[in-house]
């Protein structure tokens, strides 16, 4: 049914337009309790298998990647159906726009998208108190969440350590984690941070101010491209262990594509997320979080990913694709 939906009508439908409306549908259906358990009786059921991470038990392995629901919006509705965790974001430390339009286009042939949205997002203080309001209840509080900030674009490259520290103190008083995002290919100069030498004192100062701020360890992060050399995610896996940082995400969007500016996700990146995570794997041991994201469309693919070593999963492509209800079907494949 779903297919038919997007064949008739979300395909037809500007991308960007397309995603406002779905995620409006989700955050409604998400804040009315009755229908909320109702479709995640549906939709979201079991079984699932449980994953200690974070000091927590997050039910299943498949939650939904930053950039879907950028300012935290739609969480419960998420959750309802069948993702086992949300990072919201990515939130910068001031509002802005983003990148002009349109800035989003599919490319069905391969499933895949590619978007240069340019981390358009109300703010991390916005981000901060919906996420407040969201853990005031114990509903709330029992959902798995994280938030992934990014650098905001008029702030130059040398102020990009304040400006990370800014949104970690917006929002570390609420996430279960925290992932600094310095790989999206659509603020001009963001991957330059990637380097250890720009990397390191920016996750260092993450550190502390989102301990501070939480009044507890917060466990962090660092997302990374699939488009850097091996080398380089050795360099980044290193300074984890160096730093004591919870893990890595891996990977972010991908330059290396043919339809013009912007970062390509889906299918196309999953070999290289594959490979990105069993080399984190190998350098970083087995105790460190890897959430690995690119590419995961079927069961086989969620099963190569854990079988290179991510602890988590994470997904937003093919669930534009899939639709609602390949959310539990793929966290009950994966069970099985």
């Amino acid at each position: 049914m779903y297919q038919l939906l997007f064949r008739t009508v979300f395909a037809r439908m500007d991308p960007e337009r397309a995603h406002h409306v779905g995620i409006a549908a989700i955050r409604l259906v998400g804040e009315i309790p009755v229908l909320r358990s109702l479709v995640h009786a549906v939709l979201g059921r079991g079984p699932v298998s449980t994953v200690h991470v974070f000091g927590r038990d997050v039910p299943g392995h498949l939650g939904v990647a930053a950039g879907f629901d950028k300012d935290a919006r739609a969480v419960r509705g998420l959750v309802m159906l069948g993702f086992s965790h949300v990072e919201v974001g990515t939130v910068t430390a001031l509002a802005q726009p983003g990148n002009e339009r349109p800035r989003l286009r599919r490319v069905i042939d391969a499933q895949a998208l590619v978007n240069r949205m340019g981390f358009n997002n109300l703010g991390a203080d916005a981000a901060g108190r919906r996420l407040g309001r969201l853990r005031g209840s114990a509903s709330g509080r029992a959902l798995v969440v994280g938030a992934n900030i990014g650098k905001t674009k008029v702030v130059p490259v040398e102020a990009a350590v304040e400006d990370y520290v800014a949104s970690a103190r917006a929002v570390a008083s609420w996430v279960d984690y925290l992932v600094v995002n310095v790989s999206s290919p659509n603020t001009p100069g963001l991957r330059d941070l990637q380097s250890v030498e720009h990397l390191r004192p920016i996750l260092s100062a993450v550190a502390s101010a989102a301990d501070e701020s939480a009044g507890k360890q917060v466990p962090l992060l660092v997302k990374i491209a699939p488009d850097l050399a091996d080398e380089d995610v050795d360099a980044v896996a290193d300074l984890a262990l160096e730093l004591g940082l919870a893990g890595v995400v891996a990977v972010n969007t991908t330059i290396a594509h043919s339809y013009g500016p912007g970062g390509m996700s889906g299918p196309p990146v999953r070999n290289r997320g594959l490979e990105v995570v069993a080399r984190l794997r190998g350098r970083l041991g087995p105790d460190a979080v890897i959430i690995g994201v690119g590419g995961i469309t079927t069961p086989d693919d969620a099963r190569a990913y854990l079988a290179a070593g991510a602890t988590l999963l994470q997904a937003y492509t093919a669930f534009i694709y899939q639709g609602p209800a390949w959310v539990g079907r793929l966290n009950r494949a994966i069970a099985s």
